[in-house]
């Protein structure tokens, strides 16, 4: 009863607009003052405080700075031109570019949002240019975006892995084959899409503007090899990378192009430390909330009405599946990540069922999350920056939600596809 009181509290202080985070901690601090938890109040502070500083968690402000400077730097644009030179020749060829870039970008950045916005902010008002409608130019970016977040590096994994004390290395290893293979879908279906509706062509294919986009984007392809080189190498854990990043990223866009000024970089900071100030409050106040689950032993009891149901792995995996597609509609998928992991893990171990396998199911899940209103983080940005209705474009947005939908099944229940490449190098 009291675990139905505090999720009617928060959806109620979230439905008149308080932030998500706000809500987490004041129904966290309502609960202990109600309970037996009471004399837990005293240690609200140091709670909060050790939720947001352990050691990966460094890994986010890190990685969300090196996207901003990325943008800020014209690294962002010679990707994207290098995308344009190498597949804008097939009809509908700039979503597909779109697509390309987001696989790019999400190899820094880590951040479906940061994606969007970076991507997006150049890409969607191209596309209408050129003769695509709104609503496929934002669905298509979005989708784009959300699906990229499962390739290394990603900031949910990293969440992940801190609340189910897993690898990151795992995870991220784990990510590369379901990623890719939902890009080839993606632009699988753009290409039926365009063709179907005749959108148009980019330009002709021509070798000399491949060379000259390459050349000019070869630097900027060297980021996602040192960071993630030196992350599957075991040169730097997934921390030291983002900071890697950051520096990789100052040096490319400042001493190589050249683009980069004190205002810019001042700008991207500014940037980064709204984005990265807003997913710490909601890590702190998670943990909090978490603290409280834990010491009245929620998760155990989670675990043992569901076993109560089923021990079969795949019937589990099943009603999971749901429960986080559901969950995903409601909450952020670093709050989703952090309130409920921790209350699922006793019972994927109990099951035996492989923690980077569910892993790669969470943020799946989580990501088709960003995508279905109300919440759709990632779409609301899209159609932000499109000045799109979301309605339209969900509508739209459904055969690449397909796309994410199909690839969750495969993943769940193929566990060699994000297994095999972490079997091979690291089991």
């Amino acid at each position: 009863m009291t675990i139905l009181a505090m999720i009617l509290v928060m959806l109620a202080l979230v439905a008149i607009d308080v932030p998500i985070a706000i809500a987490i901690g004041v129904v966290a601090i309502g609960a202990m003052a109600a309970g037996s938890e009471i004399e837990a109040l005293p240690n609200v502070a140091l709670v909060l405080y050790t939720g947001a500083t352990q050691f990966p968690l460094i890994a986010i402000p890190l990685f969300i700075l090196a996207g901003a400077i990325m943008n800020a730097g014209g690294i962002s644009q010679r990707l994207i031109a290098l995308a344009s030179a190498l597949i804008g020749f097939v009809r509908g060829g700039l979503a597909m570019v779109t697509i390309g870039a987001s696989l790019f970008f999400a190899e820094i950045s880590g951040s479906a949002v940061a994606d969007v916005a970076a991507l997006g902010s150049i890409l969607i008002p191209a596309m209408t240019k050129k003769g695509y409608p709104t609503p496929f130019a934002a669905a298509v970016t979005s989708s784009a975006a959300t699906l990229a977040v499962i390739i290394p590096p990603s900031i949910p994994m990293i969440l992940y892995a801190v609340m189910a004390g897993t690898s990151v290395v795992e995870l991220f290893v784990a990510g590369i084959v379901p990623g890719l293979l939902g890009g080839v879908l993606m632009m699988a279906i753009t290409y039926a899409t365009a063709v179907k509706h005749n959108y148009p062509v980019e330009e002709v294919f021509q070798l000399s503007r491949v060379a000259k986009t390459l050349r000019e984007a070869a630097w900027a392809l060297l980021l996602p090899v040192i960071i993630l080189g030196g992350i599957f190498g075991g040169w730097v854990t997934a921390t030291e990378g983002a900071g890697l990043a950051v520096v990789a990223a100052l040096a490319i866009g400042a001493v190589i192009y050249r683009e980069l000024t004190w205002a810019t970089i001042r700008a991207a900071m500014v940037e980064a430390g709204t984005q990265t100030a807003i997913v710490m409050l909601l890590v702190a106040t998670s943990a909090l909330l978490g603290e409280y689950l834990t010491s009245m032993q929620v998760p155990q009891q989670v675990a043992q009405s569901i076993i109560g149901l089923t021990d079969n792995p795949i019937a589990v995996l099943a009603l999971l599946n749901v429960f986080f597609l559901v969950i995903g509609m409601f909450l952020h998928s670093a709050a989703a990540i952090i309130l409920v992991v921790p209350i699922v893990m006793p019972l994927v171990n109990a099951v035996g069922i492989d923690p980077v396998h569910f892993g790669l199911i969470v943020t799946l899940n989580l990501g088709i999350g960003q995508q279905t209103p109300p919440v759709a983080s990632v779409l609301m940005t899209a159609c932000s920056i499109a000045k799109a209705d979301i309605w339209e474009v969900s509508k739209v947005n459904l055969r690449f939600i397909a796309v994410l939908a199909f690839v969750l099944l495969l993943v769940t229940y193929i566990p060699a596809i994000p297994l095999a490449l972490v079997e091979f190098f690291y089991r």
